[in-house]
């Protein structure tokens, strides 16, 4: 993939659709039927969603170029943390708004912000000489 096909904005937005048809998809065929409630099915979104966020901006940037010259093992474990910290993280927030009754949009927004904030979170900690100021 060149990087200069696509601007930085360009590449998240096929990212993330791509994701959020991914994650939609799994929601009506797999999660849906087994019994997953609708209002917790934006979960699925947000993990999905959040590598993107991240590896974007890894991938475009040439100053954190360095990260990919990690081990594989490093890589997937860093994947595994944002994945498990976007899920934790839009749960936590999100069970307490549904019970308390609060609209769709303003619970998936703040479901989104928790979610990728604890990913984000989690993969800055494994990866704090990426973000140091030179």
């Amino acid at each position: 993939m060149d990087k200069e096909t696509l601007p930085r904005w360009g590449w998240l937005l096929v990212g993330l659709f791509a994701m959020a048809i991914l994650a939609n998809s799994i929601n009506l065929l797999v999660l849906g039927p087994a019994g997953l409630e609708p209002e917790y099915q934006v979960i699925t979104v947000i993990t999905s969603m959040a590598p993107v966020l991240i590896y974007i901006g890894v991938w475009y940037d040439e100053e954190r170029q360095v990260y990919w010259e990690n081990s594989r093992e490093h890589m997937i474990g860093d994947l595994i943390f944002i994945v498990v910290g976007a899920a934790m993280g839009s749960a936590i927030a999100l069970v307490p708004l549904v019970d308390a009754g609060v609209t769709d949009l303003i619970r998936d927004i703040v479901a989104m912000g928790a979610g990728f904030m604890l990913s984000w979170g989690l993969f800055w900690w494994r990866n704090t000489e990426l973000y140091r100021q030179q």
